[in-house]
C-alpha cells in the first residue's frame, strides 16, 4: 500500500476514534439522531431514484443474451426496490439501526457489482469487459449517499464495502480462465482490447479510498458544526426560558457579544405585580405546595402580560416585574401595561369563581404601574450579566406596589402614567383619582386607583 493510502487510512481511524469518544449530553446526541433519522428516509428516497434509473437503462440496452442466458439484473433489481421500500418505511417509523445500514450499504454495492457483472454475459463478451463500464461511477453515488448522514463510519464502509467488491470483481476476472489472465502491461492495448491493466484497476480502487476518505474528513468537520448547532440551538431553547422571548432574540441577534454597560435610554412602563401577604401564607406551606401555588400563578400571569407586549424582567419571589417600551420602543408603553394590569384582575377574579382554582382563589393580588425614562442594558461582569431597567420609574412602581395595602385598593398608577395611557387610547371608566404620600417617595402623589 502506497504512503499516501497509510496516512490516509491513519487519519480515518483518528477520526473514527473521536467520533465514538466524543461525550455528548444525550439531549444533543437525539437531536443528531433524529436529523440521522431524516437523512436515511432521503437515502431511501434516493436509492429508489438511482434503481429506477439503473432498472430504465437496463431496460433500453439492447439484450444480445436474450433467451440464451439467464439474466440476473431484473430480479436483483427488484430486490432492490422491496428491500429499499421496506427500509424507507422503517427508517420513517422508527429509524433505521446501525446494523440496518451497514446491510443496506452492502445491499447497494452488492446490486451495482451483480450489475456490472452481467454486462459481459449481456453482451456475450469475456468478464474482462465489465471492467470497463462506466457503471463503476455509480460506487461513488453510493458513497456519496452516507455522507447524508453525519456519521463518518457509514462512509468509510461503504467505500471499503466498493474496494473490496470491485477488488473481487477483477479477481474473478484474473482467474475465471486459468489459461489466458488477460493481463498486459501495454495501455493502448488495454483501451483498444478487452485485455486488463492492473495498474488502471488498482487506481480506480485507489479513487474510491481517497474520495471516501476526503468525504469522511469532510462530514467529520460538518459533523463538528452539527453539533455545535445543536449544542448551541439547545442552549438557545434553554436559554429563551430564563429570559423574557424578546430579551432573549435581542441578545441572540447582537452583531457583537454583550458587554455590561451597554445600554439605552427609553421612555418605559414599570409594572410591578405581587402576592399581598404571601411570605405568611408560605410559612404554613410545604416546600412543594409553595413551588405549586407559584408555577400555576406566574404560568397564568406571564402571558397576560406578554400578550400586551410586556417583558419580564425579573420574578422575585411571588412578585413579577416587567416592562413596557424598554426592549423594544412603543409609543403606546403606558396603555399597553394598563390593559395588562386590567386583564390579569379579569384572570385573578376568576379564579373564585373555577373550581380547579382553589389554590389561586385565596390570593390577594396587587399591580402597580409607573412611566418615566430608564436605562435598558446589561449589568455585571464579564461572568455573569443580567438585563435590567434601572430608573425612578423602577423604584416608584415597586413602592406603588407596597401602597395598594394603604388604599385598601388592589391596582395603582400615577396620574401621569394614566393620562399618557389614555392619550395612547386606553379606557378604563372605574379609574379613580386620588393623592397621597407614598413611603420612600418625597412629597403628595397624584395617583389613580384602577382596581
Amino acid at each position: 500500500m502506497s504512503k499516501n493510502a497509510v496516512t490516509v487510512r491513519g487519519a480515518l481511524t483518528d477520526v473514527v476514534s473521536a467520533e465514538r469518544t466524543a461525550e455528548l449530553p444525550v439531549r444533543v446526541i437525539d437531536a443528531i439522531k433524529s436529523q440521522d433519522d431524516s437523512s436515511e428516509v432521503l437515502v431511501k428516497l434516493i436509492q429508489l431514484t438511482v434503481v429506477f434509473v439503473m432498472g430504465a437503462l437496463y431496460l433500453a440496452s439492447p439484450k444480445t443474451d436474450a433467451g440464451t442466458e439467464f439474466s440476473p439484473v431484473p430480479y436483483a433489481l427488484t430486490t432492490y426496490v422491496v428491500l429499499n421500500v421496506a427500509g424507507l418505511f422503517w427508517a420513517l417509523r422508527s429509524g433505521l439501526p446501525s446494523w440496518a445500514v451497514y446491510g443496506s450499504i452492502v445491499v447497494d454495492m452488492a446490486l451495482l457489482m451483480v450489475l456490472i457483472w452481467s454486462f459481459h454475459v449481456q453482451y456475450m463478451q469475456p468478464p474482462s469487459f465489465y471492467l470497463k463500464a462506466p457503471t463503476l461511477l455509480y460506487i461513488f453515488i453510493f458513497i456519496a449517499l452516507r455522507a447524508l448522514r453525519f456519521e463518518t463510519r457509514f462512509v468509510l464502509a461503504a467505500g471499503f464495502v466498493g474496494a473490496v467488491g470491485w477488488l473481487a470483481m477483477v479477481a474473478y476476472v484474473t482467474t475465471s480462465d486459468p489459461a489466458d489472465s488477460m493481463i498486459t502491461s501495454n495501455y493502448v492495448t488495454y483501451m483498444t482490447s478487452n485485455s486488463i491493466l492492473l495498474g488502471a484497476e488498482v487506481d480506480k480502487i485507489i479513487s474510491i479510498l481517497l474520495v471516501t476518505g476526503i468525504l469522511a474528513l469532510a462530514l467529520k468537520r460538518a459533523h463538528n458544526l452539527l453539533v455545535r448547532a445543536v449544542t448551541e440551538q439547545t442552549a438557545a431553547q434553554d436559554f429563551s426560558r430564563f429570559f423574557d422571548e424578546s430579551v432573549a432574540t435581542q441578545i441572540r441577534g447582537s452583531d457583537h457579544q454583550i458587554a455590561a454597560g451597554e445600554g439605552v435610554k427609553r421612555e418605559a412602563a414599570i409594572l410591578n405585580v405581587d402576592i399581598r401577604g404571601f411570605t405568611t401564607m408560605a410559612s404554613d406551606m410545604d416546600a412543594g405546595e409553595v413551588m405549586s401555588v407559584l408555577t400555576e400563578y406566574q404560568s397564568r400571569l406571564v402571558p397576560i402580560i406578554q400578550n400586551h407586549e410586556g417583558t419580564i424582567d425579573k420574578f422575585m419571589g411571588d412578585g413579577i416585574m416587567a416592562t413596557f417600551g424598554a426592549v423594544r420602543e412603543t409609543e403606546t408603553a403606558s396603555a399597553d401595561s394598563l390593559r395588562a394590569v386590567d386583564a390579569i384582575f379579569v384572570e385573578v377574579d376568576s379564579w373564585a369563581a373555577d373550581a380547579d382554582q382553589k389554590a389561586l382563589a385565596g390570593l390577594v393580588v396587587n399591580a402597580a404601574v409607573a412611566t418615566g425614562p430608564v436605562a435598558f442594558g446589561a449589568v455585571g461582569d464579564e461572568t455573569r450579566l443580567e438585563y435590567t431597567v434601572i430608573g425612578d420609574a423602577v423604584n416608584l412602581s415597586a413602592k406603588l406596589e407596597k401602597h395598594n395595602k394603604e388604599l385598601g385598593c388592589r391596582a395603582v398608577t400615577t396620574k401621569h402614567t394614566h393620562d399618557l395611557a389614555v392619550a395612547q387610547g386606553y379606557n378604563n371608566p372605574n379609574a379613580a383619582s386620588t393623592d397621597g404620600t407614598v413611603h420612600g417617595t418625597e412629597g403628595m402623589q397624584e395617583l389613580v386607583i384602577l382596581h
